[in-house]
C-alpha cells in the first residue's frame, strides 16, 4: 500500500484552508505569466503542458468534490480511485483557448464550492473516516490535506514552466 497522503511532503506551515483558497489566484497568475503562446507546450515530450496541468486540476477538483461529500454522507465511504492519464486523453483536443481558460474557470468555481463545504464542516468533520483502496484508511481532513499538497505540487510545476 502506498502512503496515506502522497502530497504531504509539499505541505508547509500554512493552514490547508489558506493554501486551498490561494490556489485559484495563483493558477490564474501563472497561466498569464506562461502566456497563450506557451500554454500548450509540454516542457519535454511525454509530459503535460501547462494547459493540460490546468485541465488535470479541474478534473481533480471534481473528484475531490465527490470524495469530500461522500465521506461526509456515508459511514466509512470507500473512495473511488481514477486513472489520471486516461482522464487526460481528451485534453489535447481542447485547444489552447478552450482547455486552459475553461479548465481554470471550472477549477475556480468548484474550488469556491468545495471551500464552502470544507470551512463549514471542519473541524467537526475532520475525523470522519473513509478508505482509499490503494492508500488505506483516511479521514476527511486527510482528503483536504491531500488537496492542498496536490495544489502545491502542481503550482511548483507551473512556476518552473513560467520561469
Amino acid at each position: 500500500m502506498s502512503e496515506l497522503n502522497p502530497y504531504e511532503k509539499f505541505l508547509d506551515h500554512r493552514p490547508v484552508e489558506t493554501i486551498l483558497a490561494a490556489t485559484p489566484v495563483l493558477l490564474d497568475s501563472l497561466a498569464k505569466s506562461i502566456g497563450r503562446d506557451k500554454i500548450t507546450n509540454p516542457p519535454v515530450p511525454g509530459k503535460w503542458s501547462p494547459a493540460e496541468i490546468l485541465c488535470h486540476l479541474a478534473d481533480c477538483e471534481i473528484a475531490f468534490a465527490f470524495r469530500l461529500r461522500q465521506t461526509l454522507a456515508e459511514d466509512n465511504h470507500t473512495i473511488q480511485p481514477f486513472d489520471q492519464d486516461k482522464w487526460a486523453t481528451p485534453y489535447k483536443s481542447f485547444g489552447p483557448d478552450l482547455g486552459a481558460e475553461q479548465a481554470l474557470a471550472a477549477f475556480t468555481a468548484l474550488r469556491h464550492w468545495n471551500l464552502l463545504l470544507i470551512t463549514t464542516t471542519l473541524p467537526t468533520s475532520a475525523d470522519k473516516q473513509a478508505t482509499h483502496p490503494e492508500r488505506g484508511p483516511m479521514t476527511f481532513l486527510t482528503i483536504v490535506q491531500t488537496m492542498a499538497g496536490h495544489d502545491i505540487n502542481h503550482i511548483q510545476q507551473l512556476q518552473r514552466l513560467a520561469s
